[in-house]
């Protein structure tokens, strides 16, 4: 038997990601945030669609809680401009901590991982 997804307040809307990301003040976020949009559409084949009111996500699936066995619908990977930086969210982080290394300044925390800019 199939499990209930659960409900969460961040969901796909259908809202403008061109309009969100025009709305950023700081130019270099702007730009930084459009080729973002161009590297996840091309890994994932996938259109950027705005969740909830501030993150851009990709592509679709049932993400399932490793703690509590909770399921959801998530995007597979995604990002949001915030004041302070860019975070990113990709799953699986923990297994790239070599790659990260190269990355330059960042920080991760969870399945996340932020960054001032692309530079």
């Amino acid at each position: 038997m199939a499990k209930k997804l659960a409900q969460i307040k961040t969901k796909e809307t259908t809202a403008s990601v061109d309009d969100f990301i025009n709305a950023i003040a700081d130019e270099q976020k702007r730009k930084d945030c459009f080729a973002i949009i161009k590297m996840m559409e091309k890994a994932t084949k996938s259109k950027a669609k705005l969740w909830g009111s501030a993150i851009i996500g990709f592509g679709n699936l049932i993400y399932t809680s490793p703690k509590t066995g909770r399921q959801v619908e998530w995007f597979k990977i995604g990002f949001s401009p915030r004041k302070a930086n860019i975070t990113l969210y990709l799953m699986g982080l923990q297994k790239h901590a070599e790659a990260l290394k190269k990355l330059g300044k960042h920080k991760v925390s969870g399945g996340c991982l932020h960054i001032n800019k692309l530079e």
